[in-house]
């Protein structure tokens, strides 16, 4: 095959066809849903989705690879083939609108794309994304814990978890120098204008892990002696750190420094 994996965009082209039923079954593929690829690759995964679900809309940044699309998916008149960057094209103007996304997500996009996504496609319904193993550690990870941070916290006030795998590296083209995980969430709660609120203060709170919470939010612009009223009324001690804090913590904090 004379296509060939771009290490700059973090391609890793899925090459096991044996692992294509387990992202159908952490996904509850269903005739009418309407998926989201971003990633297509060499579209194994388009074509397996094709013939599953109503529609596919696949989203690949790699122009290169639009003829080798185009050819495997000439068959299948549901999936739409759109060429460019996923965190940039207006995806919520998708039609139809997207209900799941399902998708081997490319490494140096994966968590930024969830994250906006949980708010800017609020028409999704599900996930399953194969990413590396330490960002699906991630999505759900305990408070208190090293890997709980700002995605943690974002995606848990979202959605449940609803499935995971490991995902070994010989499954793809080149095989990565890390580990992979299939993870399968649903969502569970519907944002509006708040979640632009919450994201800025879970980030700001993360964004100097050492740092107490009073301490970060002072960086990130909020009056100090605002910021230790509001935690104390809260119940929160100012000189916690944000990790030990937990998810539905940052909605009451958001709203109590709104």
């Amino acid at each position: 095959m004379s296509v060939r994996p771009k290490k700059e965009l973090g391609q890793h082209f899925l090459a096991d066809p044996n692992i294509l039923g387990v992202i159908g079954r952490l996904a509850e593929l269903d005739p009418e849903d309407v998926v989201l690829e971003v990633g297509p690759g060499l579209g194994v995964l388009s074509e397996y989705l094709a013939p599953r679900v109503a529609h596919v809309h696949a989203v690949e940044l790699d122009a290169s690879l639009e003829p080798t699309l185009r050819e495997r998916l000439a068959g299948h008149g549901n999936v739409e083939l759109l060429l460019g960057d996923a965190l940039r094209l207006p995806l919520h103007e998708l039609d139809p609108p997207p209900t799941k996304l399902v998708a081997n997500l490319p490494y140096n996009v994966a968590t930024p794309l969830v994250v906006e996504s949980l708010d800017g496609l609020p028409t999704l319904r599900q996930w399953s994304v194969m990413v590396q193993r330490e960002v699906a550690d991630r999505f759900f990870a305990e408070p208190g814990t090293r890997a709980y941070g700002a995605v943690s916290v974002l995606v848990q006030l979202t959605a449940e978890r609803t499935g995971f795998h490991p995902v070994s590296p010989s499954v793809f083209r080149p095989p990565p120098n890390v580990d992979s995980a299939l993870v399968a969430f649903r969502r569970t709660r519907e944002w509006g204008s708040e979640y632009a609120d919450v994201k800025r203060i879970v980030q700001a709170a993360f964004a100097h892990r050492r740092k107490t919470l009073a301490n970060s939010l002072a960086l990130a612009g909020v009056e100090r002696s605002r910021a230790e009223e509001a935690l104390r009324r809260l119940r929160l001690d100012p000189s916690a750190r944000a990790e030990s804090l937990e998810p539905d913590d940052f909605v009451r904090l958001a709203e109590a420094l709104a």
